[in-house]
Parts: C-alpha cells; sequence; structure tokens
C-alpha cells in the first residue's frame, strides 16, 4: 500500500494530534507512527520534524513555568508584607486578637525553637556528623580512559538519537 504526498501530510497532521493530546499514550503514538509506510529517509525526516516541533513546546512550557513561577513569588511576597503590616499595627495597638464576621485574626505564640548564639559553645553531645560518599565519576572516566583497571567500573559508552 502506497500513499499519495497530501495523504502522508495528512497522516504527520493526525500524528502531530496525537502529540498534542495528554490523553495519547505512547503505544498510541507508536502505532500510528508504524502505519507511515514510506521509505526510511522521508520517514526519519517527517518523525526529525515532529520531535523539533515538540522541543519548540517545550521550550514555550519552561518559559510559561519560569513566568509563572516569578508571578507566584511575588504574589507571595506581597502577600507576606501585608500579613506583616497587619501584625505590626495589631502589635502598635497592643491588639492580640480581633474577631469580624468572616475572620478572627490573631497573634499568637510560636512554637519555642533554638537560637543557636555561638555553635562554639554548644557541647558535643548536641552535634551531629553526617557524612555522605559520592564517587567522582568524571576522574574515574579520566583513570579508565588512560588504561587504568579499577574494580567496580567500566566505561560504558551507548549511542542515543541526536536531532541537529
Amino acid at each position: 500500500m502506497s500513499f499519495k504526498l497530501y495523504e502522508l501530510t495528512e497522516l504527520y497532521q493526525n500524528i502531530w494530534e496525537l502529540v498534542g493530546d495528554d490523553e495519547v499514550d505512547v503505544g498510541t503514538l507508536e502505532s500510528a507512527l508504524s502505519q507511515v509506510e514510506d521509505n526510511i529517509e522521508s520517514k526519519s525526516e517527517s518523525i526529525a520534524k515532529l520531535v523539533k516541533g515538540i522541543d519548540g513546546d517545550i521550550e514555550a512550557l519552561k518559559e510559561e513555568e519560569k513566568r509563572l513561577a516569578k508571578r507566584r513569588k511575588t504574589l507571595e511576597n506581597k502577600q507576606n508584607n501585608i500579613k506583616l503590616y497587619l501584625e505590626n499595627q495589631l502589635k502598635a495597638m497592643d491588639i492580640d486578637k480581633v474577631k469580624t464576621p468572616l475572620f478572627t485574626i490573631s497573634i499568637q505564640k510560636n512554637p519555642p525553637s533554638v537560637h543557636i548564639l555561638n555553635e562554639e559553645l554548644i557541647p558535643n553531645k548536641y552535634k551531629k556528623t553526617e557524612t555522605t560518599i559520592s564517587i567522582s565519576k568524571k576522574d574515574l572516566l579520566e583513570d579508565l580512559k588512560l588504561g587504568e583497571i579499577i574494580d567496580g567500573a567500566e566505561i560504558k559508552q551507548e549511542k542515543s538519537l541526536r536531532i541537529k
């Protein structure tokens, strides 16, 4: 079965719509791609176009995430400033509680916490030593490349698809 050029375009357009549908799983997408009968060069090029199109969407989403995070942070700061303003007003008037039909606003003590004045004066029984071991893969790779045999490590080189 062979397709006409306009039919191929329609097939890839349908696949693009599947990519944009969050409800479509990977199996459905792979099934749709496998239905395209074309030579490997043309099919590969069309799939690469799909991948590049998705790249554009990913970048746009990342930018939107940054914009929304910045907006959220701005609102959080405004909220904190307004709460601090109210708290300062109540403290200045020596008021611990205000009741309204909608809200009860009060200044309450927080749970006790420790404020360290001088770490060096704290007895050792209160100090914890936490050690973590990490492996420098960069140094390991350099030595393995130089031919050094290191138990528990080896050079591994895989292949992955790149689209430039």
